[in-house]
Parts: structure tokens; C-alpha cells; sequence
């Protein structure tokens, strides 16, 4: 296959291709909906669970980068970039069926246990999920450049967004589904043990299937470069590449801030705002018993939510990938992030059931979007050899932003407290939009001095 040109991929094949995607974002989506009711159980305030929620950008920062590098150069019978699927897989399977059981892990260790003791488990269990999900992303996004021909990477990456819309789709429908359907409450337990098994089925099927394309001799000189190469080296060769790849950095710097702002807080928000809960982390057992049956309709509402806002992602991924291919990445991108921005606003300022959730679907066509164009965008610079590098340094952009909402905006939020009617106290939740949206306006300006490159 060394020598074969790339042949362009049928529409079976990327179906195929993409539906390890979907168990890692099936696995990811569960993680984002239930880890803020699992740790605020165990105490975890509005900025402790902030804190936690870091274990996604350090891990994304420091993981991405090694592995798709690492990713780069590994030569074994099964590839460059399986081993590295299927350990991420089966490792954040195990994190996921431990998370929600942190407590009876705790007390394990008897009644002298620190009562801290499962929040920590809980926070372990996250980083070792997302230390994986990214340790599996940064080399599924790079079997695209490694085997897809450039003309058709738009529209490669537009099945991804269709998979992680899919798998988010069924990964926050399938509780309230069986909820409402069949009066059924599926466990906190297992959702996340479906969530486990999801990702480690679909990632191993996808291995199974996709033949990793060998790199040529002229690739193998560049990997062997790279590998030279420190992280530093690595990094300011990313921004030689041209200069519009700062100009794409910066757009997704401000998208993701605006991202994660809805993503970390959502569910808090749902349950908080939109149904009126109260702070529960200082409450006595007896008043939380009293709020049990909104958090649960909270809870629900916010996985109905992320169902709808990653529906419309699902059913205007591919479309968004064909209008991007006839008028170009950085016009459609403007546009899907203008119309997250605006989802956004209403959710600030009109938090009802029905507003809120229209405004998360308007949200989907900005996630599936963000979840394509930028890499679409940046992938016509990438040199042959260099693509899980590339990946990986591109990834910072995506973390570090996360970083500031995890801390700054998570203490804002920690601190911006108010004295409801009934006289408990609560957090403005809805100001995580506010400033999501400021970003998100921030990025299609920066987007739109991209000057982009004809593929």
C-alpha cells in the first residue's frame, strides 16, 4: 500500500470509519452529563468540581501531543495508531465502570475513612477517563490525513462530528428514554457501565476494519525527523507551517473557552436554574430528600438536552461538510458559531424549559461545526509524516482554554451566590453563558481573517 495513491473513501467506507468515534464520544457524552451529580453527592462545590473537570485540558495538554507523536513513529503488526486506540479504550472502560461506584469504594475502608475519600476516588476515576479518551483521540484524527486523500477531508471530518453526534445522541437519550417510554430509571451505575462497553466495542471494531495505509519513504524521513526533534522544536515548526495556522489556533483558543463553558456546567445549570435547586453540598440529608425528585427531573432534562443539541449536530454534520466543500470551511464556520453565540444568550437570559432547549439545538449546528471545519482547516498544512504530531500540538488549543474555565470561570461561578425565596442558598449557573458567548462571538471574528487555503 506504500506506493498505492489514496483512493477516495465510499460513503460505507466512512461510515465505517467513523464508528469508533461513536463509542468514544458515547463514552465521553456520559462522562460530561453525570460526573457534576456524582461529585457534587460526594461534596464537590461549584469550583471543586471545577478543579476535577481539569483532568480533561492537563491530560489533553500533556497526553495528546506525547502519544500523536509517539503515534508518529510506532511500528508494530497492527499499525501506527491501533495500539493506542484500543489502550485508550479498554483503560477508560474501567475508569467509567468505577467512577459512580467511588463511594462504595470509600467505604470499603470502614467508618474512619476521610470523608473526602470518595471524591478523590471519583476524581482519580475522571483522569484516568480523560487521560484516555485523549490518549485515543489525537491518533483516530490522524488515520484521516494518513489515509483519506486531502480533497475529501472536510467530509471525513464531518463524519466524525456525524458519529460524536450519534453517539452522544444515544448516550444522553437512552435513560430519559426509558424513563418516559417505559417508566424504567436505569441506574447512575449503569449508564456508565454501558458507556464503558460502548467505547471498548466500537473502537474494536473500528481496528478490526480500518487497514492502516504505510507510510512512504518520504513520510518515514519526516517521522524520523520529527522524532528528533523536542517538544519545543516541534511546536515552532507547527507555526512555520503558515501563517494562518496562529489565526486557526486563536479561533479555536476562543471557541473552545465557549464550549466547555456550556459543556462543564449544563447539567448543573439544568438542575439549579432551570428546576430551582438549591446548593445541596451543605444541606442536611433530610432537606436534599426533599429536592430528590427535581434533581432527577434536572437531571433528565439536561440529558434530554444534550440529546437534542447532539441530534442536530448528527443530522447536519455531513450536510455542514458538503456546504464547506462548495463554500468554503471559513464561512460556514462563521456561521455555526454566530448561531451558538445567540443559543447562548437565550439560555442566560430566558431559563425556561422550552427556550433552553430550542437554544441547544441551535447550539448543535456550532458543535458539529467546531468538531470538523477547524481540523479541515488545518489539515491542509500538515507535511506527509507529521500528521499525529501536528494533531497533537493543534490539541493545546483546545485544553488550555478549558483550563480557564475550569478554574477562573469555576470560581466565578463558586462565588457569584444569591439567597433564593425559600431562603437556601445558590449559584448563578447561567453566567458560564454569558461569558460562552463572548467567546464564541471573539472566535468568528478571529475566523473570519483567516485567509484559507484552497485544498
Amino acid at each position: 500500500m506504500a506506493n498505492e495513491e489514496m483512493k477516495k473513501f465510499t460513503t460505507a467506507q466512512l461510515l465505517n470509519f467513523c464508528l469508533g468515534f461513536f463509542g468514544l464520544q458515547f463514552a465521553w457524552q456520559m462522562r460530561i452529563i453525570l460526573s457534576g451529580p456524582v461529585t457534587e453527592a460526594l461534596g464537590a462545590s461549584a469550583f471543586i468540581f471545577g478543579l476535577i473537570w481539569l483532568a480533561g485540558p492537563v491530560t489533553g495538554i500533556v497526553v495528546q501531543p506525547i502519544i500523536g507523536a509517539l503515534s508518529d513513529v510506532t511500528q508494530t503488526p497492527f499499525g501506527r495508531r491501533v495500539p493506542y486506540l484500543m489502550g485508550g479504550a479498554i483503560l477508560a472502560a474501567i475508569g467509567l465502570f468505577f467512577l459512580p461506584r467511588s463511594g462504595d469504594i470509600a467505604a470499603l475502608f470502614g467508618n474512619g475513612a476521610p470523608v473526602w475519600l470518595g471524591l478523590f476516588i471519583a476524581a482519580v476515576m475522571i483522569w484516568i477517563i480523560d487521560a484516555c479518551v485523549n490518549a485515543a483521540q489525537g491518533p483516530y484524527r490522524a488515520l484521516i490525513p494518513d489515509n483519506i486523500p486531502k480533497e475529501q477531508h472536510s467530509l471525513a471530518n464531518s463524519y466524525l462530528s456525524f458519529a460524536i453526534g450519534l453517539g452522544s445522541v444515544v448516550a444522553a437519550g437512552t435513560a430519559p428514554l426509558l424513563k418516559y417510554a417505559f417508566n424504567y430509571n436505569m441506574s447512575t451505575n449503569a449508564q456508565f457501565a454501558m458507556a464503558g462497553a460502548a467505547f471498548f466495542l466500537a473502537m474494536l471494531w473500528t481496528c478490526l476494519t480500518i487497514r492502516e495505509r504505510k507510510i512512504q519513504s518520504v513520510a518515514k524521513e519526516n517521522i524520523k525527523e520529527e522524532e528528533r526533534k523536542s517538544f519545543i522544536e516541534n511546536v515552532k515548526e507547527f507555526f512555520k507551517l503558515s501563517p494562518e495556522v496562529g489565526k486557526i489556533c486563536t479561533m479555536q483558543f476562543f471557541s473552545w473557552i465557549g464550549l466547555m463553558s456550556m459543556m462543564i456546567f449544563f447539567t448543573q445549570y439544568a438542575v439549579h436554574t432551570v428546576f430551582n435547586v438549591p446548593d445541596t453540598t451543605s444541606l442536611s440529608q433530610s432537606i436534599k430528600h426533599l429536592y430528590e425528585n427535581s434533581m432527577m427531573d434536572g437531571q433528565y432534562f439536561s440529558q434530554i438536552c444534550f440529546a437534542v443539541f447532539n441530534l442536530v449536530c448528527f443530522l447536519v454534520a455531513i450536510p455542514i461538510g458538503k456546504w464547506a466543500e462548495k463554500r468554503g470551511n471559513k464561512f460556514v464556520h462563521i456561521i455555526a458559531l454566530s448561531s451558538m453565540a445567540l443559543a447562548y444568550i437565550l439560555m442566560a437570559f430566558l431559563p425556561n424549559k422550552v427556550s433552553v432547549m430550542s437554544a441547544m439545538a441551535l447550539a448543535g449546528i456550532g458543535w458539529a461545526s467546531t468538531l470538523a471545519l477547524p481540523f479541515a482547516m488545518l489539515s491542509k498544512y500538515i507535511k506527509p509524516g507529521t500528521e499525529g504530531s501536528i494533531m497533537g500540538i493543534f490539541n493545546i488549543f483546545i485544553a488550555a482554554p478549558q483550563v480557564l474555565v475550569c478554574t477562573l470561570l469555576a470560581w466565578f461561578i463558586d462565588k457569584a451566590r444569591f439567597t433564593m425565596d425559600n431562603g437556601f442558598l445558590n449559584n448563578h449557573w447561567e453566567y458560564a453563558f454569558v461569558v460562552g458567548a463572548i467567546m464564541l462571538v471573539l472566535a468568528a471574528v478571529t475566523a473570519s481573517t483567516v485567509n484559507e487555503k484552497q485544498a
